[in-house]
């Protein structure tokens, strides 16, 4: 076994992987970029080495820092992690080179699964399944578009080097073909320097479910059964979990069979995933089609290890320093369910837009829940941690086992619910609506459940206002009396010898105003009114944050957090962000400006769509910004003329920084 390994990565995947390491009495090395100085990952190894500035082409997929970093500090081998370099080929030789083990499959595996087109050609050979598609070598947009066409619609075009959904786009018509396919082109070179595309038919109600595989370096390869990631925004996974709902064993065995197949066609070792894409059949059953293969380990990976109770970076470490597979294929069993949520710094509401901002608050389920092995959390981050634009979106997984399905859900609600993050958006409370609609809850799964659940899960109300006013009434309270405790002479308890005291508070809510009265009668009773509706209340706190809140007879506990004049209310049926209003300050307000077009994160200017003077329409597409790994095109609030460009193609932008201006049409 190793004694000492470097950690290519960062984030959540580095902290696993040491934490493994460190069981096994491994020490660990991790590298860094600028932005990561103080990052989590650092702190959990042994070693640390600062390999370069925080833009991921000038430290995380700088192969040859890294091999230097190895080789400084005497580490035996290299753990890639996924992202960055774990699917280069070139990286995975160049440690061979150095006298290091790359900690995943040979270099001729990565390359031979790492082009779509070619593994498809491969696999076909091979005798597993494929979509019907163009996966050939010419590129000329012209043969595309007529490959696309003999297919027919929707076709979906795919970087043949890419992953994660970038370079993907499905097209419904050839009248959009031309405008997509130099869109996926322009996401593909930039992600993975290679604008390569393959073309398929797009299967209308697919589901994503792939293998996790293992193999050894004398040819054995195993399957540890099957994960559905079918729930997807973007071509980006949402939930995962293992096993696939409504899986027969007889299919279960076929898929993995074929998974086997193919990692055998290639020589594959260590951890691997092989994709399908599958479809349901007359029969109930599943036909399923190759789609690709991951060559490292895969995010959604926690789950096969809560299913199969295996540890698969310890398989990893073993297989790469030569010892065999830890178990034969009939020792691998299946035992109750898991499902992983990934928790995104993100607006589901504004079309998934990455989030940028500090964790004011990051609280996490009990330490119980973690004690029992129910619930799991893969986090690289910690309270008052920064999420920068220059790294994926993903803050935390979020993973729970149960004994069945309807107990694994039941649990993910439960464990979603007690994480409350403050200080930029995030997509929990989307998650736990893909968790309670009707198609998850039910199992009817394909990769358009989101789409299809569109009018639940976007947009939904938050909390009632008068459990929100309730929330925000009961922080003040607890505060005042947090101060009373100080100084007693501060009493401010709303005695009065005749009548009643009255409290006003403004507030306003996914911006809508309300105004909500405190009455304390002169009994000490208390009511909440909001409107016409007047609800006796009554209110019981665990400290500064927790309140039990009794409304018109009904009781809530609720967690309030205070950032600046903004409280986060946490219940455990939804949550709301309320911001205390001063009418008075925003009277003074004047109208905005009509006429600019702003960032809505940090990124960078991959395109201009118009130039200055010409006449847009609105909705029209004027930019094309790129961060945190994405495209995101911004598009005209209205008609007008391009009055200026304030930027040019390649520029770096701040959040709010004004792209160009619009002048109001005549």
């Amino acid at each position: 076994m190793f004694k000492k390994i470097l950690i290519a990565n960062r984030g959540e995947i580095a902290c696993r992987v040491a934490a493994t390491a460190r069981k096994l009495g491994i020490r660990t090395v991790a590298v860094y970029s600028d932005a990561d100085a103080n990052a989590k990952h650092v702190m959990a190894c042994d070693e640390a080495v600062h390999i370069g500035p925080s833009s991921p082409k000038e430290s995380y997929l700088r192969g040859d820092r890294i091999v230097e970093a190895a080789k400084a500090t005497g580490a035996q081998a290299v753990h890639p992690g996924y992202g960055f370099l774990s699917e280069n080929e070139d990286f995975a030789q160049a440690c061979a080179d150095a006298g290091l083990v790359f900690i995943g499959p040979p270099p001729s595996a990565i390359k031979a699964m790492g082009l779509k087109a070619e593994s498809k050609q491969l696999m076909e050979r091979a005798g597993v399944p494929l979509v019907p598609g163009y996966h050939g070598g010419n590129q000329d947009p012209d043969l595309l578009k007529r490959e696309a066409d003999r297919i027919g619609y929707p076709a979906l075009i795919k970087a043949s080097a890419g992953g994660g959904g970038k370079g993907m786009r499905v097209v419904n018509s050839s009248a959009e073909f031309d405008a997509a396919l130099a869109s996926c082109k322009r996401e593909a070179i930039n992600s993975f320097g290679d604008d390569a595309v393959l073309i398929e038919r797009y299967v209308t109600r697919p589901r994503h479910i792939e293998i996790q595989v293992f193999g050894y370096t004398k040819g054995d390869v195993v399957y540890l059964f099957e994960r559905d990631c079918s729930v997807q925004r973007r071509h980006q996974k949402v939930l995962e979990e293992a096993p696939a709902p409504g899986m027969s064993e007889a299919r279960r065995r076929e898929m993995g069979e074929a998974a086997v197949a193919a990692a055998k066609a290639v020589g594959y070792v260590g951890a691997g995933t092989v994709e399908f894409i599958a479809e349901p059949t007359d029969g109930g059953d599943l036909r399923f089609y190759f789609m690709e293969m991951n060559t490292r380990l895969q995010v959604e990976h926690p789950v096969t290890e809560a299913i199969t109770g295996l540890d698969l970076v310890e398989w990893q470490l073993r297989v790469a320093s030569g010892q065999p597979l830890p178990l034969r294929q009939d020792q691998l069993h299946i035992h109750g369910h898991a499902i992983e949520a990934r928790i995104c710094a993100e607006n589901p509401d504004a079309n998934f837009l990455p989030a940028t901002g500090r964790l004011e608050v990051y609280r996490t389920p009990s330490a119980a829940e973690f004690e029992r092995g129910d619930v799991r959390l893969d986090a690289g981050v910690r309270e008052g941690d920064a999420i920068s634009p220059y790294y994926d979106s993903m803050v935390a997984k979020l993973i729970v086992w149960g004994a069945d399905r309807e107990q694994a859900l039941a649990r993910l609600d439960a464990a979603l619910a007690q994480t409350h993050i403050v200080g930029l958006h995030t997509n929990l409370a989307f998650l736990r609506r893909v968790v309670q609609s009707k198609s998850f809850s039910q199992a009817d799964l394909d990769t358009a459940l989101i789409e299809r659940e569109r009018a639940a899960l976007f947009n939904a109300a938050p909390l009632p206002p008068d459990v929100a006013a309730a929330g925000v009434i009961a922080h003040a309270l607890a505060d005042e009396a947090e101060l009373e405790d100080a100084d007693p002479l501060s009493r401010r308890d709303g005695w009065r010898m005749h009548g009643a005291a009255v409290r006003r508070f403004d507030l306003d809510m996914k911006g809508e105003h309300h105004v909500a009265r405190l009455e304390r009668t002169h009994h000490g009773e208390m009511l909440l009114c909001i409107g016409d509706k007047r609800q006796p209340i009554s209110i019981g706190s665990r400290g500064k944050n927790v309140h039990d809140v009794a409304l018109n007879g009904r009781r809530y506990v609720l967690t309030a957090y205070a950032t600046g004049e903004r409280i986060s209310i946490f219940s455990p049926d939804g949550s709301a962000v309320v911001d205390e209003f001063d009418p008075i300050a925003h009277a003074a307000d004047g109208a905005s400006e009509g006429g600019r077009l702003t960032a809505p994160m940090p990124g960078k200017v991959i395109a201009f769509l118009a130039k200055a003077g010409d006449v847009v329409t609105q909705g029209q597409p004027l930019a094309v910004m790129e961060a945190m790994k994405m495209e995101h095109t911004i598009t005209a609030p209205r008609d007008g003329t391009v009055a200026e460009l304030l930027y040019a193609v390649g520029d770096q932008v701040g959040e709010g920084g004004e792209l160009l201006r619009l002048e109001k049409a005549e």
